[in-house]
């Protein structure tokens, strides 16, 4: 008889952007994104892909495992738990404080730590792993996961672009693909660990109607910086470790050169690229 699989407790990082249908505009005295036409971060739908495939190896949620989607935002951002609880994910967690816009990654990090700590064994316990996107499509500075690996004191393995868990002589580890420009390389760590996975891991799943009415009866966990035993100084604008000094529009393309073929349009054609010294 085949022995069983140890469940798996996962956390994944999901945040709420604003939508790259439409133009990003910064705004207030702390010049941060306006948010009001926001969606679930497109990197973060294949973390979750990821993480929903590691539990369903091993039985889902009926075999013990735990998915949880945890988010940090305003009150719009749960639509980003929402989300992630229509594409199969077991429960959510929205920290919501008046005092966390305007936190940079650092500030960030601190708050989610906390929070992975809070929502695994109230701020004693860590999960088995804590998955992550390669980036957020608003900021996309990539720091949050490894910082956030910092302050848990987890291995981490980055940029991912395969994900599986083995269980290996009694212990269970993580092993990753990380593709370079001209070189893969396997990564292995064991377990509690936090992984990155790229746009190229897996093909995320869209919520169909039995999860979009699952997700109706799912919980999402709403925590405040007091819960998490965090000084409210310590994040925001205030609390961060960089901020933003200035900010202006893009200012509008210029229009291009336009060569009209008059019978001398492959010389001026090669004039141009050479003035550009493009050739």
């Amino acid at each position: 008889m085949q022995e069983s699989k140890r469940p798996l407790n996962i956390v994944v990082l999901v945040k709420h952007v604003p939508d790259a249908q439409f133009d990003r505009h910064l705004s207030g005295p702390g010049h941060t994104l306006d948010r009001s036409d926001s969606i679930l971060s497109e990197l973060d739908e294949y973390a979750l892909e990821a993480a929903l495939q590691l539990a369903e190896a091993r039985g889902g949620q009926a075999a013990g495992n735990m998915v949880t989607a945890l988010t940090m935002g305003p009150d719009a951002a749960v639509n980003a738990v929402k989300k992630a609880l229509q594409m199969g994910v077991y429960q959510g967690v929205h920290i919501n404080d008046a005092a966390l816009p305007g936190s940079d990654a650092a500030a960030t990090s601190l708050v989610l730590a906390a929070a992975v700590r809070h929502a695994v064994g109230g701020g004693s316990g860590l999960p088995d792993l804590v998955v992550a996107g390669m980036s957020s499509t608003d900021g996309e500075t990539s720091l949050v996961p490894a910082q956030l690996a910092e302050r848990l004191q987890l291995a981490q393995i980055t940029f991912a672009s395969e994900l599986e868990v083995h269980d290996d002589d009694g212990a269970v580890v993580v092993r990753a693909r990380r593709d370079g420009d001209s070189y893969s390389e396997t990564l292995e760590a064991p377990l509690p660990a936090l992984v990155s996975v790229t746009d190229q891991a897996n093909d995320p799943r869209y919520p169909n109607f039995k999860g979009i009415m699952a997700a109706k009866k799912k919980t999402v966990t709403v925590l405040s910086l007091q819960d998490l035993g965090i000084d409210p100084a310590q994040v925001g604008q205030d609390g961060s470790w960089t901020t933003v000094a200035a900010s202006a529009p893009r200012p509008p393309r210029s229009a291009g050169t336009i060569i009209t073929d008059d019978g001398t349009a492959g010389v001026a054609l090669v004039d141009y690229l050479a003035a550009q010294k493009l050739i």
